[in-house]
């Protein structure tokens, strides 16, 4: 563009782009006229201004259609227009506050009874796919690992402990603890009481994984202070209690759950470039790096990415609308879909899904009652 949009063409662009959106129809200047303006502006002046935005790249002429389509910079302007309208603090109209708070109900409902890191991460993915017409992505840590809340240790019979673990997310692990009989003491029940309400005190809320690793070195430093603690450690490290898929020392990668790919089987795509597009959506590392390539862990807004094709060529034609999540550590959840899409329920359902996450991470909100 070689200068600003006049505030008229603004407004026949965004109704070009709602338009396109609600039918994928190319879009002429007596359809506006009618439908948009209610005649208020003539077919004549649409046209005029309708040239005028093609000339700054806003609209693109698709074969030898009489109408229009809008081009990516035409969507990413609406974006904008519609990011800043949500970020700022007056009122909203009265349907769209409705319509927001029927999608912020309707989420609330697909989440509840959902209890886990994992859970919660696969229930985002089918949600953010329902809601649109794209693939519904969560990204999270490993799902071994969580966050200690509570453990207790009760006595059950000689060298028998049981051991019930209760994690952040509400996953519950119980094991019976055997401990050695030629190298660990017995241990009374006031002794393992305190060996839980030690690890209560200064263990809680870390990652679970994290907190074998630091038993260990703390029983490394001064075995005669924790050896009641290493008893039971050796015992809880035999059941894997702490971990119930990878030991402490293994590196960790994070897991993806992806839903409703067969929403992209329907785009005006090549054979080979749709072919791409899925192999991409299969390789997961692919998708973790896409997605590190435009989430910032430090903000918590929603970012809308339309030149996905510098990241990976395959992606051209997508739109990724994406935002950092916490639980059980960093997190992200996104849709990925094409250009034309209800901007205004992807981008507020994937803020809110966000949102919702930290709030049950950070014990603000269950699952059952968001």
């Amino acid at each position: 563009m070689t200068r600003p949009i006049t505030t008229r063409q603004r407004e026949i662009l965004t109704a070009i782009v709602e338009s396109y959106i609600s039918n994928g129809e190319p879009v002429s200047s007596g359809m506006l006229a009618q439908s948009a303006f209610a005649n208020a502006m003539s077919s004549a002046t649409i046209r005029n201004e309708m040239a005028e935005l093609a000339e700054a790249g806003m609209l693109e002429q698709p074969h030898t259609s009489a109408g229009r389509i809008p081009s990516a910079e035409a969507f990413r302007l609406y974006v904008g227009q519609l990011t800043t309208a949500q970020a700022a603090s007056g009122p909203l109209r009265t349907d769209l506050q409705t319509h927001r708070e029927a999608l912020q109900a309707k989420i609330d409902t697909s989440f509840a009874g959902v209890a886990g890191a994992s859970a919660l991460l696969e229930r985002t993915s089918h949600v953010l796919a329902s809601l649109s017409s794209g693939v519904g992505l969560a990204i999270g840590a490993a799902a071994s690992s969580d966050v200690l809340e509570h453990i207790h240790f009760s006595r059950l019979a000689p060298r028998r402990v049981l051991a019930v673990l209760v994690t952040r997310s509400g996953m519950v692990r119980d094991r019976v603890l055997a401990l050695n009989p030629e190298t660990a003491q017995e241990l009374s029940s006031l002794q393992l009481e305190t060996a839980a309400n030690y690890l209560n005190t200064h263990f809680r809320g870390w990652n679970i994984n994290r907190v074998r690793s630091e038993l260990a070195r703390r029983m490394e430093l001064d075995r005669t202070a924790y050896r009641q603690l290493s008893d039971i450690q050796t015992a809880v490290d035999a059941s894997h209690l702490w971990s119930c898929t990878l030991p402490s020392d293994s590196v960790q990668q994070p897991s993806v759950y992806i839903d409703g790919v067969v929403n992209l089987l329907d785009l005006p795509a090549g054979r080979d470039r749709l072919r791409a597009m899925l192999s991409t959506l299969e390789e997961k590392q692919r998708l973790i790096d896409l997605l590190n390539a435009y989430i910032d862990t430090t903000e918590h807004s929603t970012r809308v990415v339309f030149n996905l094709e510098r990241q990976d060529p395959s992606m051209a034609g997508l739109v990724l609308i994406a935002a950092p999540a916490q639980i059980s550590g960093d997190s992200a959840v996104a849709i990925l879909g094409p250009k034309r899409m209800d901007y205004e329920s992807a981008i507020s359902a994937v803020g809110y899904v966000a949102r919702l996450l930290h709030r049950i991470d950070t014990g603000q909100a269950t699952p059952s009652s968001p």
